[in-house]
């Protein structure tokens, strides 16, 4: 295995019934994540980023399910090759917080209010290690220390709902990293925080990504964080990844009209654009998407092939890749009709 994760024709169903086929919320997903580099995953609320990632860490509940041919393959510690989906649920309890872990999206939510900071950290530690209460806590205290909280030996008697969101955030990433996971995925880390900390938790979650060479997969809608952490994005749209390229590539030689659409609606301070850029219409609900692309009614480049028949991922150029008729070779397009 060349990469540390690939992931294959993976799909997510949501169960509606016996009599009922189940709808695919994700399909036909194939990503590789490689060793020691940080891969963006952006697209708008509701196109599928968070329970893709969900589904690495085997956290799908019902009516979720991952889908019939998926594929998830992790390069463990050992140096074998794991499929993770047809691990044992104690088997992936064990992975689980160890080799690869998970930064939540909301700090409030995902912190137990009933128990300590400490309690809270240490719990990894004592289900993945044999350390003594001492020494447990003393590798709480140092993790504090690595994320730039002040006051760590207070801190670690606090509890969450006496922290500030920036606070809270960086307890997360404490505990995501406490035991040295070989990917970390961050669920829109810097959602809710002010612009100030989030430049913060950005610059915090780069040195320490330099410094416990670990893989991290930032799932954002901010593309402000992609060009700021990231080396490699996809960009997902209905369930779909539509474009995946390297970030010059994606800020710089945009293939797919949504990509381009979501560059065009980022505005700076002194630009010249008066007006914020809007793509027209909604993302389709799951369940009612077009027999063809998925983005022909919000397009502004579409054609009747559009609304026919379904793009395929195509090779724009060595590494990037695009899911655009516009784009597709004269192989494909005859293939579609």
């Amino acid at each position: 295995m060349d990469h540390l994760l690939e992931m294959r024709n993976l799909s997510i169903d949501l169960y509606r019934g016996r009599r009922t086929p189940p709808v695919k919320l994700v399909e036909g997903i194939d990503l590789n994540i490689d060793k020691k580099q940080n891969f963006g995953i952006v697209g708008e609320s509701g196109c599928g980023k968070s329970i893709t990632c969900s589904s690495i860490m085997g956290l799908l509940s019902f009516p979720l399910s991952v889908g019939a041919g998926s594929s998830i393959r992790f390069q463990r510690e050992n140096g074998t090759d794991t499929e993770l989906l047809s691990l044992p649920k104690k088997q992936m309890q064990q992975l689980r917080g160890k080799e690869i872990s998970m930064i939540f999206q909301e700090p409030m939510t995902a912190l137990d209010p009933m128990y300590t900071i400490e309690d809270q950290i240490v719990e990894s530690l004592r289900f993945h290690t044999d350390l003594s209460r001492s020494a447990m806590r003393e590798a709480a205290l140092e993790m504090l220390r690595k994320v730039k909280i002040p006051r760590a030996e207070e801190i670690l008697k606090e509890y969450p709902h006496h922290l500030s969101g920036g606070m809270l955030q960086r307890v997360m990433i404490a505990i995501a990293l406490i035991n040295n996971p070989r990917l970390l995925i961050a669920d829109e880390p810097t959602t809710a925080l002010d612009v100030t900390i989030q430049a913060q938790i950005l610059d915090l979650m780069n040195e320490l990504r330099e410094s416990y060479d670990t893989s991290v997969i930032m799932i954002t809608h901010d593309l402000g964080v992609i060009a700021e952490t990231c080396e490699q994005v996809a960009v997902f749209y209905a369930g779909q990844v539509v474009e995946q390229a390297s970030v010059d590539d994606i800020f710089h030689h945009t293939a797919h009209p949504y990509t381009s659409g979501l560059l065009r609606s980022v505005t700076s301070l002194g630009g010249e654009q008066k007006e914020l850029y809007t793509i027209r219409g909604t993302v389709p609900t799951a369940g009612q998407f077009s027999s063809g692309c998925r983005f022909a009614d919000r397009c502004e480049h579409c054609t009747a092939r559009c609304r026919e028949a379904v793009p395929p991922l195509t090779e724009v150029a060595p590494g990037h890749q695009c899911r655009c008729w516009l784009h597709a070779s004269g192989a494909e397009k005859e293939a579609a009709r």
